[in-house]
């Protein structure tokens, strides 16, 4: 029940129109929940530099190598990271360049406030 302060209906007709289905929000959402972990996010940030295997991703992040498979699995069916397969061996990189933005942006956020 809207409470009753003064007259917006411009304003909410105008954002009516505008506004994004439930459905496309939840997916949004999903998408920032999988950034809502330090080890996913310590992945993105190594991956935003070089494409690499899950041993060099354990190595670099000091992080189990079954640990950041479980995370790259998340990261991957939230399609921020792809793998790519050389022989028996999986690279992953950042799925495309709006992960390297969403990230930069987060960090930029932090960082300058």
């Amino acid at each position: 029940m809207p409470i009753e302060c003064c007259d917006h209906s411009k304003e909410v007709e105008k954002v009516k129109k505008v506004l994004i289905c439930d459905e496309t929000l939840y997916d949004v959402a999903e998408l920032f929940k999988a950034f809502a972990d330090t080890t996913r996010i310590k992945i993105i940030a190594v991956l935003k530099e070089e494409e690499l295997c899950v041993g060099a991703i354990s190595e670099l992040i000091n992080v189990s190598q079954s640990a950041v498979s479980h995370q790259l699995r998340v990261l991957k069916n939230s399609k921020i990271v792809k793998p790519r397969r050389v022989g028996k061996q999986m690279f992953y990189s950042l799925d495309d360049e709006h992960i390297k933005k969403i990230y930069d942006m987060g960090l930029e956020h932090i960082i300058k406030g």
